[in-house]
């Protein structure tokens, strides 16, 4: 799955962004449901490895000059849920990019 969020922000501030709520992405998921682990494998590059419901989702999100990029592969048990989690990502993938309050 891949879904492309527009910005205009610069990629050096979605990075910051980003860096400073990444710890976000656990609380879009119901509580105790998932395990969420990050790693900023280059700069403009952070994967995503998440468990839920003994499956391993994995991913990546791809920091570029006028988009986000969110690429996940969901395994074959789990490809139901596609459109509730591009919903998702959607919809909370704007509040990490948003101004601070």
């Amino acid at each position: 799955m891949r879904v492309a969020l527009p910005h205009e922000l610069g990629r050096e501030e979605v990075r910051r962004r980003l860096k400073e709520r990444t710890h976000e992405i656990t609380d879009y998921i119901p509580e105790g449901m998932a395990d969420v682990e990050t790693d900023w494998v280059e700069e403009d590059r952070m994967a995503l490895h998440i468990t839920a419901m003994n499956q391993t989702i994995t991913g990546h999100i791809g920091v570029y000059d006028e988009q986000v990029v969110f690429e996940i592969e969901l395994p074959g048990m789990l490809s139901f849920v596609g459109p509730a989690i591009e919903k998702a990502i959607r919809a909370n993938g704007q509040k990490m990019l948003a101004a601070p309050k």
